[in-house]
């Protein structure tokens, strides 16, 4: 046989770049809402919702607080349905569409934005502790860099120990059944607890306040989908686990809908009745908002968890000689010594603009893949590099930073992820493109 025609040497087993056997695709509807959902809540998206007030009025702020909710978690849902359908991580979509080469550099930069995120939330959930520390046994007790630490060191073991265990069993049995129903019944409770008090201050003087200025209605639309955009590079790696793409699609649209509109419109609620307050401030001066809070704070475990996991899958598509369980522990080791040493908070600028790329990179997903065409991928070698869809995305990167400087007011996310999907639909090979399944 000549050499060059040889099959190459077998290698480990990449679990990322290989379809899911049915026998492992065992989410129904309930198991995406319930992950969708749970991750969908989070202390994050209701600071952004509080970041939306005073600039605009209590009905534009939930003008784009639905409509983004709606098209950012159709998109995730869209996507869920490409992953459910081939059984392929977000990683092999990458590599059905960019060629086997050139997706390396999305799943880098995936990565890097995962690793960013999971460390954002370790500090998001230490400050809780230590405000909710603080708020039982007083503000001075607790003072010092060592309680910092104890914190971060506390949530990062926490998903550490989830990391090590199995992520179906986790979503099925732990939140589905124990976490969605406890996180529920806080976000009832502080969203009647904050109805109340604006009823107090005159719901209808509250809801006639005008915007300040500053930020448009399209420019609260891009914050909106921000949040729901984070998580296009994570959705397939649960999703290919469902059993049908029409549940996949539906459970996760609906589930993301839900709690993305609920949190949003919690932070307005909030910024509006206690404006000059911290958001966890504010919660904490709820009636009962201490347990409300400790319970969402424990949700927001998961969301950590998402991006050590996905990280993990990401980076096992690029070095299979680690599994899956072993990646995703050494980056929640990692991101748990970012959170000690980076001051996170000043870097969220640079994590939300590494987000941007995302919104074209999926764009073009969606129109190579979307249309049953995801279904038809084959475990066929791909091509190296597919020139004309990295073209598109690389053009949808760029458009999506100089459009809105060219037209002033007309947003960034929805823009560019339209033009890149319609392009790459337009463009899109018509006999099914050579790809990892």
């Amino acid at each position: 046989m000549n050499p060059s025609t040889s099959p190459p040497a077998a290698g480990p087993f990449n679990e990322a770049l290989s379809p899911l056997p049915a026998a492992a695709r065992v989410f129904n509807w309930h198991d995406h809402a319930s992950l969708w959902f749970s991750l969908g809540v989070g202390l994050l998206v209701m600071q952004v919702g509080a970041y939306l007030m005073p600039a605009l009025s209590p009905r534009e702020a939930l003008v784009a607080i639905a409509c983004g909710s709606l098209v950012g978690a159709g998109l995730l849902g869209w996507v869920a349905k490409l992953g459910c359908d081939s059984g392929l991580a977000s990683a092999g979509l990458m590599h059905a569409v960019y060629g086997r080469r050139f997706a390396s550099l999305p799943i880098v930069l995936n990565i890097v934005q995962l690793v960013g995120w999971g460390t954002f939330e370790l500090v998001v959930m230490r400050d809780a502790t230590l405000a909710i520390a603080r708020q039982s046994v007083g503000p001075g007790v607790l003072a010092g860099s060592g309680w910092t630490l104890a914190a971060t060191l506390l949530w990062g073991g926490v998903v550490v120990l989830l990391i090590s265990g199995s992520m179906v069993q986790l979503v099925r049995r732990i939140i589905a059944r124990v976490a969605l129903p406890l996180v529920v019944l806080s976000l009832l409770w502080l969203s009647w607890k904050f109805i109340d008090l604006a009823r107090a201050q005159g719901l209808a003087q509250l809801w006639q306040r005008p915007g300040a200025g500053g930020l448009g209605v399209m420019g609260a639309l891009d914050l909106v989908i921000a949040m729901p955009v984070s998580w296009l590079p994570l959705v397939a790696d649960y999703a290919r686990h469902g059993r049908s793409g029409r549940t996949a699609l539906t459970g996760t649209w609906a589930g993301y809908l839900l709690a993305n509109i609920w949190c949003y419109s919690l932070g307005v609620l909030v910024a509006l009745v206690l404006p000059s307050q911290d958001l966890v401030t504010a919660l904490l001066l709820a009636q009962g908002g201490l347990i409300a809070l400790s319970l969402i704070l424990i949700d927001e475990v998961d969301n950590a968890y998402g991006d050590a996991y996905s990280g993990a899958v990401s980076a096992h598509s690029l070095a299979p000689r680690w599994p899956v369980r072993r990646w995703g522990i050494a980056i929640a080791l990692l991101c748990t010594l970012a959170a000690l040493v980076l001051p996170m908070h000043s870097l969220e600028p640079f994590l939300l603009t590494l987000s941007s790329v995302f919104v074209p990179l999926f764009g073009v997903v969606l129109g190579r893949l979307g249309g049953g065409a995801a279904a038809r991928v084959r475990l066929q070698d791909a091509a190296a590099v597919h020139w004309p869809a990295v073209a598109l995305w690389l053009a949808g990167i760029a458009f999506y930073h100089v459009g809105p400087r060219l037209v002033p007011g007309m947003g960034a996310a929805l823009p560019t992820l339209a033009l890149c999907l319609l392009a790459s639909w337009a463009t899109r090979p018509r006999a099914p493109a050579p790809a990892f399944g």
